[in-house]
């Protein structure tokens, strides 16, 4: 599953699985990090899963680097092994004035707002990572028509809660912060709860996530 395993620096490996970003390889990223994590060793200070790497950072006075390596290597990893995940469905209002690119889409894209709505709203997405801000999932992979290149000029400021779409996913903004995701709609859940020492996150990689469509009022009324 692992393809190499490297130094990062000092006090740091990463795990390699290929070059390739898809949910297979995703899984086994996931797989090897919850199984690292219950192994709870103690010279292990973070570990960061991405796309297709696993970044483990370690204190150097408690393990060297071909020490932690070999402990990696020798980890056995079940292919049935899976590992906790949730199924979320997340309202979005694709509304003035919430779908902020929506009609520059429809150039970029070549189709009909609605065409793009119901090819957006009717896949499933599968949570690749978190990251960028805290909390903000990014979730893949769209509808192969949707697949948009970022904004030429990225805004200072994407409203919190905004939906994103680039490339092959979706992300949705946590907090208002500058971005270059193409904006087609906004929700009104808190995907991120900095108050929660647990958890915080709605949304965490190997989730499953699918959309719902909202009107304005449901929207400004959401409970």
């Amino acid at each position: 599953m692992i393809k190499n395993i490297l130094n990062l620096g000092d006090a740091a490996l990463y795990c390699d699985f290929g070059q390739d970003v898809n949910k297979k390889i995703n899984s086994n990223v996931i797989k090897y990090y919850n199984k690292i994590r219950k192994l709870n060793i103690k010279s292990i200070n973070n570990i960061t899963p991405s796309y297709n790497k696993l970044i483990i950072s370690f204190d150097l006075n408690q393990i060297k680097f071909r020490e932690l390596k070999d402990i990696i290597e020798n980890i056995h990893i079940d292919d049935e092994e899976s590992s906790s995940t949730k199924k979320i469905e997340i309202p979005v209002c694709c509304d003035e004035p919430y779908s902020l690119d929506l009609s520059e889409l429809e150039k970029k894209l070549n189709l009909e707002k609605e065409t793009i709505l119901d090819k957006f709203f009717k896949n499933e997405y599968f949570c690749y990572m978190t990251g960028f801000i805290a909390g903000m999932p990014f979730l893949g992979d769209i509808n192969e028509n949707l697949r948009a290149k970022r904004l030429e000029t990225p805004r200072v400021k994407v409203p919190k809660g905004s939906i994103g779409i680039t490339e092959q996913f979706t992300n949705i903004y946590t907090f208002e912060s500058p971005g270059g995701w193409n904006i087609i709609g906004n929700t009104p859940l808190n995907i991120f709860d900095s108050s929660k020492e647990v958890e915080p996150n709605l949304i965490n990689q190997g989730d499953t996530v699918t959309f719902k469509r909202i009107s304005k009022d449901d929207y400004l009324n959401y409970e």
